[in-house]
């Protein structure tokens, strides 16, 4: 796992067999996920997802994966009873990005953050040992931070070709796809920014309020990756709502003084 991704330091406050589990779920998914997003030919992306699944399905069965992140994966699965639909929804997100650039609505994009962000967090509270409690937390924990890296990333989703903000929420604003692609934070667009913004609270509000008390010891690594992400969503905040000028990114200094704060609030 780089050191630069912003779950680094929640993972260091793990049990070292529970960090070695994470890190191989996180290294599978990120392996996935390039797959599709470093291929300029869709043909050859879609024959990678293929490829992932017939490895997911290696993990489950008595082959034995052929990649690093198969093999390294293929351990935790039984260790942990981790559920092959979560990471089967995975995937399913990761190939999303090649048919769908573009969420007519709110209901479709929450599809797609179920599939890419509360799975892997459903994932994850069970190698952290907890209860089915937590599974509505990390469901909308894994909404919120989907959305809060969706509002950073504008800028580099629409290089990409690929919008996720809703068409729907674009025309409540006044905003356009020309005003966004324009690169420009003009009042249409800040006013579409801030709308998400409020959405994205409701949903780590929700989850600090399902938030189950007996687990709080167990979640600190997810209570971490969620204050380092609700200070990015307000990073975007303090910014004026403008996409496009600094990509807002909680330094790494910051990142650490929020993982021991909640270490030591949560132990």
């Amino acid at each position: 796992m780089a050191r630069n991704t912003s779950f680094y330091f929640s993972f260091l406050v793990l049990p070292a067999q529970q960090r070695r589990a994470i890190v191989a779920v996180w290294d599978f998914c990120r392996a996935v996920d390039d797959a599709v997003d470093e291929e300029s030919s869709r043909a050859v992306a879609r024959e990678a997802v293929l490829f992932w699944r017939g490895e997911l399905a290696r993990c489950y069965n008595g082959e034995m994966p052929s990649t690093v992140q198969g093999r390294r994966l293929k351990p935790y699965v039984g260790q942990f009873a981790l559920e092959r639909q979560d990471l089967d929804d995975v995937i399913d997100g990761v190939a999303m990005d090649l048919e769908k650039m573009q969420y007519a609505n709110f209901d479709e994009l929450v599809e797609y953050c179920r599939r890419v962000a509360s799975a892997v967090g459903l994932v994850c509270v069970r190698i952290f040992g907890c209860s089915d409690a937590a599974r509505d937390y990390a469901f909308n924990l894994g909404l919120a931070l989907q959305l809060t890296n969706i509002l950073r990333d504008v800028k580099s989703d629409l290089r990409q070709g690929r919008l996720y903000l809703p068409l729907e929420d674009l025309a409540a604003c006044g905003c356009t796809v020309d005003d966004l692609s324009g690169g420009l934070a003009t009042a249409p667009v800040k006013r579409l920014i801030e709308f998400e913004c409020r959405r994205v609270h409701e949903f780590y509000q929700k989850a600090q309020s399902l938030l189950p008390q007996d687990e709080r010891s167990r979640l600190v690594a997810a209570e971490i990756m969620r204050a380092v992400y609700f200070e990015t969503l307000r990073r975007i905040e303090r910014g004026g709502y403008d996409p496009f000028t600094i990509r807002a990114r909680v330094p790494r200094p910051q990142q650490a003084l929020i993982a021991f704060r909640q270490w030591w609030g949560h132990s």
